[in-house]
């Protein structure tokens, strides 16, 4: 067995190896634990609790009070928040290692783990149904990036448009734009919907990464490795912090795109 590293990082993931130091570290989290109270709680004996304890008190991460209580130390807090992150990565390792995230802000791979809480959708037609549930159950907004326009649902988003939903987007000049789509803006009166402040829209040089959210829930689409969103595989989560991740992104994405030039957009396909 490899020895535990003197310097670096590594004595660090070498603490953060044991199974039983990522439980006690998980329970520290939400509150402070007497010894006995947590071999209890992680089904663990009273020796092998100690003796891991120990080692994260000497890591730095934990302490033990006065009253003999043991607890996250701010090092240890830091710490406890970076490791959904990899273990969100480590979970989900065979998807990402067909789908590039190199050219998400660094600020969001590092948050990564606010994904951690999501259902895993397969198959174009269960995500497209996953998506004409989020337009029928929004209730203030709808924002997105899309990557490609599904236009069977134009007339789904455009009743909830019509009902007083805000409807903000973003297209890529390399959206694949499918044929009857003008035709169907048309007869909605998507244009109407813009002059009345109901529809707003800009317009990035190219979408990888795919966003769709209203106030509750949301989901996100990764590139596959030529840099094209992936409609095979979408993250769905109504989790709060998911949520934010998805609604941050958007955020960010609308202060760097430009004003929407519907003549910059592929010819329908």
């Amino acid at each position: 067995m490899d020895s535990e590293p003197e310097k670096g990082a590594g004595s660090l993931f070498f603490e953060l190896a044991g199974n039983l130091r990522l439980s006690m570290l998980s329970k520290f989290r939400e509150r402070p634990y007497r010894l006995s109270h947590l071999a209890t709680e992680l089904n663990a004996t009273m020796q092998e609790t100690h003796r891991n304890i120990t080692r994260l008190i000497e890591a730095g991460m934990v302490l033990k009070d006065s009253d003999g209580q043991h607890m996250l130390t701010p090092y240890g807090k830091t710490i406890v928040q970076i490791i959904p992150s990899l273990t969100f990565l480590f979970e989900q390792r065979e998807y990402f290692i067909e789908h590039d995230t190199s050219d998400l802000p660094v600020e969001f791979v590092q948050r990564i783990g606010s994904l951690g809480k999501c259902e895993v959708v397969h198959g174009v037609l269960a995500i497209v149904q996953r998506w004409k549930n989020l337009y029928l159950e929004s209730g203030s907004y709808i924002k997105e990036i899309m990557g490609q326009v599904p236009v069977d649902l134009i007339e789904v988003l455009s009743s909830r448009v019509d009902s007083g939903v805000k409807f903000n987007y973003i297209f890529g000049k390399d959206s694949v734009i499918p044929k009857g789509r003008s035709e169907i803006l048309d007869k909605v009166g998507w244009k109407e919907f813009i002059s009345r402040g109901l529809v707003a829209r800009r317009m990035l040089e190219r979408v990888k990464f795919m966003v769709i959210l209203n106030e509750k829930e949301a989901c996100v689409l990764f590139p596959n490795l030529k840099g094209e969103p992936d409609l095979n595989t979408m993250f769905y989560s109504q989790d709060r912090e998911f949520h934010s991740w998805c609604d941050d992104l958007f955020e960010l994405q609308w202060k760097l795109a430009s004003t929407f030039d519907e003549s910059k957009l592929m010819a329908e396909v």
